[in-house]
């Protein structure tokens, strides 16, 4: 029985030789445009094929052949350095396995990924990346074809994932400013989410467990102008603001810039505190504190994934993989 067009699993020219009550190769001299065979036949094989949503997968012609794999990786903004860091380190990780890493900018923006998803549809064989939107939509957009969603809190069974895990990490950065005496702590979130991250949740968390408020919040783009204008709205609702923890490094890096206009000495008056772990955090003054990921472990993961989906055969199904972060102390606390 072929599958729906609902089925998770993805769907192979068997199955719309089933569906079409047909050999494997007419279902592959319709798909060619090959000759000797009836034009009628054809376009039943064809319309078949684009309702159950088939696709010719590039990674099987890649093993007759020996043309070269290609992963999609998608990411939201490849002028923040931490998606930088993890695109080479995903490039190195590819290159040896012979493979490519074609990076495709959404912008962070919806209608650039349904863009984005459709013009990969044809020219990767799966996808790997930061994506927004509804499952649903993903699904039939790239239909076919296996992905995997990078720190995406809700999720089904339907995709691999690779999930961000610092839940650890941002405990272990609340309790440190804690026992240094700061007891009003707040919080730089990420401004373009419609509701707060899943970091935002963890440093509530936190503070709940030290017994502190987590109500000091302000929402930030995610520049290092975006984290400057949080800082400066954050302590002007909360003047009495003596740390603060950020969605990211970059949004940090803004901090601290912000602090020394507004003559906030880091650490003795304001201590800072990112997340990312990038290697900018150790060039600016003080250096970073940050709850960091490791981005090498993060590019192994998104081309180990990507080939644990392309090699299998039968049924797509839910696999997770994890990167851990950790408190990483420097001068900025």
């Amino acid at each position: 029985m072929a599958p729906s067009a609902n089925d998770p699993r993805r769907v192979t020219i068997d199955d719309v030789a089933r569906a079409a009550g047909v050999s494997r190769q007419t279902v592959s001299r319709a798909l060619n445009d090959k000759g000797e065979i009836d034009a009628n036949t054809k376009q039943r094989v064809l319309d078949l094929a684009q309702e159950l949503g088939y696709r010719p997968s590039r990674f099987a012609r890649g093993l007759v052949r020996q043309d070269s794999t290609s992963v999609g990786l998608v990411i939201p903004d490849l002028l923040n350095p931490f998606f930088t860091e993890v695109a080479a380190a995903a490039l190195e990780a590819a290159r040896k396995r012979g493979w490519h890493v074609v990076i495709y900018d959404t912008g962070d923006n919806a209608d650039e990924e349904r863009g984005t998803l459709e013009a990969m549809a044809t020219q990767v064989d799966a996808v790997v990346g930061y994506l927004n939107l509804p499952e649903e939509e993903i699904d039939k957009l790239v239909r076919g074809l296996p992905v995997v969603l990078i720190d995406r809190e809700h999720r089904g069974e339907r995709f691999n994932a690779i999930r961000i895990d610092g839940e650890a990490g941002v405990h272990a950065a609340i309790s440190h400013l804690a026992d240094r005496g700061h007891t009003r702590i707040g919080m730089l979130d990420h401004r373009t989410r419609s509701e707060p991250s899943i970091r935002h949740r963890w440093f509530a968390e936190a503070m709940a467990d030290r017994g502190l408020d987590p109500a000091a919040v302000s929402r930030a783009e995610q520049s290092i102008e975006g984290g400057q204008s949080a800082l400066r709205e954050l302590l002007a609702a909360h003047p009495d603001i003596t740390a603060v923890f950020t969605f990211n490094d970059i949004i940090a890096i803004g901090a601290l810039r912000a602090a020394r206009r507004l003559d906030r000495r880091v650490p003795e008056d304001l201590a800072v505190i990112g997340f990312d772990g990038l290697q900018l955090g150790t060039l600016v003054e003080p250096a970073l504190t940050t709850v960091a990921l490791d981005t090498r472990e993060l590019g192994v993961l998104i081309v180990e994934q990507a080939g644990r989906l392309l090699s299998r055969s039968g049924p797509l199904s839910h696999e997770e993989a994890t990167v851990r972060a950790a408190l990483r102390l420097r001068e900025s606390t």
